[in-house]
């Protein structure tokens, strides 16, 4: 079968190898459709702490297919099936997993980093993902392409559940790429009667509007204190997401946020770069909540299934470029232009 495997940092290549086997307690996924993930780029770029120094990985942690065999102690899945898979298992049985967080499980299995990913034309699917629910059964009216690009809008879905948006709410959505226009878009599934994004790219503040923005802002040519006071008669934003590398944006926020409001850290910040300055008697005083989020849970991925099989969200909007794997050089290259929202591979 055809891969693209990890050898090394800017080191990636499309390899020939054997259809992997299954032990008893696994299945063989068919891939139908994988998605390039901006951890996909920073593993290309610099490595990751999962994969040793002289190992190589499959890539790939979006991704859905078709059951192409079943181990013989495997429960619930048959051959034929058409699923999409959660991409991190945990242990089971750590305080972390109980409680739905496998996340942060000291033990997780994560497809594409400390296993084999979903890059490819058959991805191995390992026993604690079938246990642990990780597996997704597909209605036929679901591609396999929007399938794939489900598990980013699932950390979406638990990013805005952890602030708690509802009804009413205003939200600010900082970064307009597609995580960002995810949480747009989600907002206004949570009810949120106002979303505003703000955004230093005018072509993306262009696509947040086609995508259902109330309202976009750039913050380089207008002084986004003042439009969100008065976008919000005053009050400020009652929940805003950071979806971009930006401590500057990260430490305005307090400014931004409603009494008693919640910020999320949603966008990761580079490596040395990670230090912020706050306000924190602004914290205390507005009774402001501050949070991140990383991942998702198990249940948030079927919730987030289950929003897009009401076609809620129309995640077909989101693929901006479809390419096979052999391909694989144009699809880096496209998931990272800023006009490219998600990048699917066609595989099988």
């Amino acid at each position: 079968m055809k891969a693209i495997v990890f050898h090394g940092i800017d080191d990636v290549r499309l390899d020939e190898m054997e259809i992997p086997k299954i032990n008893e307690n696994e299945a063989l996924l068919k891939v139908g459709a994988a998605a390039l993930c901006g951890t996909d780029l920073r593993v290309k770029a610099s490595g990751h702490r999962c994969i040793g120094e002289k190992e190589t990985r499959i890539l790939g942690h979006e991704v859905a297919g078709t059951i192409s065999k079943v181990g013989g102690k495997v429960k619930g899945l048959v051959e034929g099936m058409r699923v999409a898979v959660a991409p991190v298992s945990g242990c089971g049985i750590c305080r972390q997993c109980i409680s739905g967080m496998q996340v942060f499980c000291r033990n997780d299995i994560v497809l594409g980093l400390s296993t084999s990913g979903g890059l490819a034309e058959y991805m191995v699917i390992p026993e604690p993902h079938i246990k642990g629910g990780n597996v997704f059964v597909m209605p036929e009216s679901m591609g396999f392409d929007v399938a794939a690009v489900a598990e980013p809008l699932a950390t979406v879905f638990t990013g805005l559940s952890a602030c708690k948006v509802k009804p009413a709410d205003i939200v600010l959505v900082v970064g307009a790429g597609p995580v960002g226009l995810m949480h747009m878009q989600m907002s206004k599934v949570f009810g949120a009667q106002k979303v505003i994004v703000s955004e230093i790219l005018d072509d993306r503040l262009e696509m947040a509007l086609k995508f259902g923005a109330d309202h976009v802002v750039n913050p380089i040519k207008e002084n986004l204190t003042e439009v969100i006071l008065k976008l919000s008669n005053g009050r400020g934003a009652d929940a805003i997401i950071i979806a971009a590398a930006s401590g500057q944006a990260q430490s305005q926020s307090l400014e931004l946020v409603a009494i008693g409001g919640h910020i999320n850290f949603f966008g990761t910040l580079p490596k040395g770069q990670d230090k912020i300055v706050i306000e924190s008697n602004k914290v205390h005083y507005k009774n402001i909540n501050i949070i991140g989020t990383t991942g998702t849970t198990v249940l948030n991925y079927y919730k987030t299934m289950e929003l897009l099989i009401s076609n809620k969200i129309d995640l077909s909007r989101f693929i901006s470029a479809r390419f096979g794997l052999d391909q694989y050089k144009e699809a880096f290259e496209a998931a990272k232009s800023t006009n490219s929202l998600k990048v699917i591979f066609e595989i099988n």
